[in-house]
């Protein structure tokens, strides 16, 4: 067991996550991004970090390690951070959830909400490798992500928030959350 006040952070792609992970660095958090060990999966064969190198990876490596596989290749960056809390970004799976609550009794979830259309606005103007081009890569990545339950795991969160308003009063409102995280920590 870990004494480390860790946050576990879910949303769709394009639902603000990057804002919550700002927000938390300026208070102290390192953070940790589960998307980073797939991208780092798809280096190591030699491929492409588009969406569907990315989608593939993500499924094949669950499905041949487990639902929980990306949390536990998380585990030791966790376990080695030099500040005692720390984010986690893009939780997808209960199975996930249950591998942290179960290395950190102060673990605590939260999710980001955003309607489909103002997600791939944001996604569309990012342009980050894995960035869906066009309206049906974005339906498809959607429904990859929520095939691995990332829907279970926004219903399950202890704290959800909207992101539809402007920039400064999410933060404000990411900001609240944390303090009550931290205080409840």
């Amino acid at each position: 067991m870990d004494d480390k006040l860790v946050v576990g952070l879910a949303g769709m792609p394009g639902s603000g996550k990057s804002v919550v992970v700002r927000v938390a660095e300026e208070r102290g958090y390192c953070l940790i991004i589960m998307g980073d060990v797939v991208r780092e999966e798809a280096r190591r064969r030699g491929l492409k970090p588009n969406p569907e190198n990315i989608g593939k990876i993500m499924l094949e490596l669950r499905q041949k390690e487990g639902p929980a596989v990306i949390a536990k290749r998380c585990m030791p960056k966790i376990k080695q951070a030099i500040r005692d809390r720390v984010i986690i970004d893009g939780i997808r799976s209960l199975d996930e959830v249950e591998e942290f609550t179960r290395h950190f009794p102060k673990f605590s979830l939260i999710a980001v909400h955003s309607s489909p259309e103002t997600r791939f606005r944001r996604l569309f103007r990012r342009r980050r490798s894995d960035d869906p081009e066009n309206w049906g890569v974005f339906r498809e990545r959607d429904m990859r992500e929520l095939s691995v339950g990332l829907g279970n795991v926004i219903a399950m969160a202890e704290y959800i928030i909207v992101n539809e308003e402007e920039l400064e009063a999410l933060k404000e409102k990411i900001r609240e959350i944390l303090r009550r995280v931290e205080r409840n920590g």
